[in-house]
């Protein structure tokens, strides 16, 4: 059996889960960033021998839409699949259920799931710091759990995850980062962006149709010279202070 990790992790907080997750399964990671725009994922074909845990996190509640196409373009070929989110102390609404469909679609056989807290990416005082030590110690655990199971077969005959169809809308975040002065010009934020949204000749200009507003160019710029507009900012913790109060916890659904 291959284990393989496919994330799609911004700004790390799904990597850190992801990582934890598949560190129970006492098997070698082979690792697939599903941000990365240059790939062809619809190249990827698996087996039933292999083993696939998808990673994304909740964007409004859904599946970021270009994870969502990657995980869309995969040959599952019968291997099986399972599927995490993390999402910044509010809620991930119909985020697995859209996994799970996604998955299915592509020809995965879906066997567990997990629901992982991890810092928001935009009011970062939410959840601040997680996945913490005793996070990863409980999602390892959930791996060892889901790694027994598919081990003794003792896996249920219908899976279900929480969620709606038709999925919640999405409307967009439309928080576009932009530069400061200390922007260097170097290109990283534009080569790292999983929509391509940004320049590389001018990574003041940004694309906003195809900015997803997942914060990846804060995450990497080495001169921390970009930001999501403070306003804005403001406005999102103030609209999630009474969501987002209470410590979730991590869950399994196996």
């Amino acid at each position: 059996m291959k284990l393989y990790s496919l994330v799609f992790s911004p700004t790390g907080g799904t990597q850190k889960a992801a990582d934890a997750l598949c560190a129970g399964f006492s098997l070698p990671v082979h690792t697939l960033d599903l941000c990365d725009g240059k790939f062809d994922f619809a190249s990827l074909h698996f087996t039933p021998q292999d083993l696939c845990v998808f990673s994304v996190p909740s964007f409004g509640g859904r599946v970021p839409s270009p994870a969502a196409r990657r995980m869309a373009a995969i040959q599952g070929g019968g291997a099986m699949a399972v599927l995490l989110v993390a999402y910044g102390n509010r809620a991930f609404d119909d985020t697995l259920i859209e996994m799970k469909d996604l998955a299915e679609n592509a020809g995965f056989c879906c066997v567990a799931a997990v629901a992982a807290i991890a810092e928001h990416s935009i009011a970062r005082c939410y959840a601040a710091g997680r996945p913490d030590e005793a996070d990863r110690q409980e999602l390892t655990g959930y791996g060892r759990q889901i790694f027994t199971a598919v081990q003794d077969g003792d896996l249920p005959a219908g899976f279900h995850v929480p969620g709606n169809r038709p999925y919640r809308a999405f409307g967009g975040v439309g928080m576009i980062p932009l530069p400061d002065a200390d922007c260097t010009s170097c290109g990283t934020c534009a080569a790292l962006c999983p929509t391509g949204a940004i320049s590389a000749q001018d990574p003041t200009q940004v694309d906003g149709d195809l900015c997803i507003s997942c914060m990846r160019c804060i995450a990497v710029c080495p001169e921390h010279a970009r930001h999501a507009p403070t306003e804005k900012v403001a406005a999102t913790e103030q609209k999630l202070a009474k969501l987002c109060a209470d410590r979730k916890s991590n869950a399994l659904f196996l």
